[in-house]
C-alpha cells in the first residue's frame, strides 16, 4: 500500500499529493493521512471524482483515508 502523509499541510497540497499518488500508484491501495476535517472531505471528494472507492477512519485527531 502506497502512503501519502499530508498531515499539517495546507490545501491544496493534500489533493495535489493524492492526485500524484493516484496517477503513479492508481492500481494499488493508497493510504492518505490528513489532520483537518476539511482536508478529509476534499481528498475524499477528489478521489471519488476519479472513480475510486474511499473508506475513512478517524485516528485520534487525524484521519486515514484508504483509496481503492
Amino acid at each position: 500500500m502506497y502512503e501519502v502523509d499530508a498531515r499539517g499541510l495546507s490545501c491544496p497540497e493534500p489533493i495535489m499529493l493524492t492526485q500524484a499518488a493516484i496517477k503513479s500508484h492508481g492500481n494499488e491501495k493508497i493510504k492518505v493521512l490528513v489532520s483537518e476535517p476539511h482536508q478529509r472531505t476534499n481528498v475524499e471528494k477528489f478521489a471519488k471524482s476519479q472513480g475510486k472507492k474511499v473508506s475513512v477512519s478517524e485516528k485520534g485527531d487525524e484521519f486515514e483515508l484508504i483509496i481503492e
